[in-house]
């Protein structure tokens, strides 16, 4: 199966978890025996129009002004004749004319619209990039939903979430124990207080303890409340941890909170459930954690943020799991097939 993935800015030019997300993708899609071609603006200093970076081939469209990008991509996608089109959401304009390039080539248009690109909702781009597309990827029914907001159409979108490498989490042993975990960015939307003050309610229970995984503007604030709840001697703030020593945490942990105002995909969430942790998610309108959550016996969910000390309780109710091996579905290779059966769907032979 050809496949032309259209990333005008692709890493590691770009950094966001959606452009990381789409790469994996690429790789893992040309390791599988497929012929991969990322469509690019080329930044390499090396002649030539084609170039092999990490494995990948990647082309560069146009050496000359970055505007002739969408001009030139359909050209080529019709000369190239992919069997199907996979394109990154950033910019929109690159989804319009991957659109038309498809069309050229007859090959069906899928757009990964992870959430964190630089989308102006409600511009005439943004709409013709959600409506063109023979289908709209996103990792969260929360994204779907702005997708369709956009302007497409429950026909046209399908979810499939972000993977993870569960085979890393029995490679690492677990190191020490926490009662409870949080890891995020500590920023305006993280909103570590409203944990804070629930562990502070819990604070003349039997000894327990909670560790903070994260770095950011707002964690000396969150240090000095911690103080001021008199929580120091059992909340401890680690900093920002590689991903090996946060499924270490994770595997030594009972209950991982997350009580972060937005998420995408709360991919920290993922990794701790996959590793045996008690899921207790705070829900958040701009955020899909409880989507990870939902139907599951190990997951609660809280509306009222009163009620945060007791899903806390009920978490550690519920027993300590090493390893919960009902998330393999969410494996890179898992996910990886369920693109290719979207490819099916949309009419490719998808050997």
């Amino acid at each position: 199966m050809r496949i032309a993935v259209v990333f005008r800015d692709p890493p590691p030019r770009e950094k966001r978890p959606g452009a990381v997300r789409l790469r994996r993708l690429a790789s893992a899609l040309e390791g599988r025996g497929h012929d991969v071609t990322v469509y690019c603006l080329p930044w390499w200093e090396t002649s030539g129009r084609r170039i092999e970076i990490g494995g990948l081939d990647h082309e560069g469209v146009t050496f000359e002004h970055p505007a002739l990008y969408y001009t030139r991509l359909p050209g080529l996608l019709a000369r190239h004749r992919p069997d199907v089109v996979l394109a990154s959401a950033s910019p929109p304009g690159a989804v319009v004319s991957a659109a038309l390039g498809a069309r050229l080539a007859r090959a069906p248009l899928i757009c990964d619209w992870f959430g964190d690109e630089p989308t102006v909702p409600g511009s005439r781009w943004t709409a013709r990039a959600a409506q063109a597309p023979t289908r709209v990827v996103t990792p969260s029914e929360l994204q779907r939903t702005r997708v369709r907001e956009y302007g497409a159409t429950a026909s046209n979108t399908a979810v499939v979430p972000l993977g993870i490498d569960v085979s890393r989490i029995g490679e690492t042993e677990p190191d020490g124990y926490s009662d409870v975990v949080y890891a995020c960015r500590l920023d305006e939307n993280s909103n570590l207080e409203d944990l804070l003050l629930a562990l502070a309610e819990l604070r003349d229970r039997d000894d327990w303890t909670a560790t903070v995984i994260g770095e950011g503007p707002e964690r000396e604030a969150y240090e000095t409340q911690a103080r001021d709840l008199r929580l120091a001697d059992r909340v401890e703030f680690v900093g920002d941890l590689p991903r090996e020593e946060r499924i270490a945490a994770y595997r030594g942990a009972h209950a991982f909170v997350q009580t972060a105002r937005r998420a995408v995909f709360a991919e920290e969430l993922l990794w701790a459930l996959a590793c045996g942790c008690v899921g207790v998610v705070e829900i958040q309108g701009q955020s899909s954690a409880h989507e990870l959550v939902e139907r599951r016996d190990r997951g609660i969910r809280v509306t009222d943020m009163g009620a945060l000390d007791e899903a806390i309780e009920s978490a550690w109710s519920l027993g300590f799991r090493d390893i919960d091996k009902s998330f393999q579905s969410f494996d890179h290779a898992a996910i990886t097939g369920r693109y290719v059966e979207l490819f099916r769907d949309c009419g490719v032979d998808a050997r």
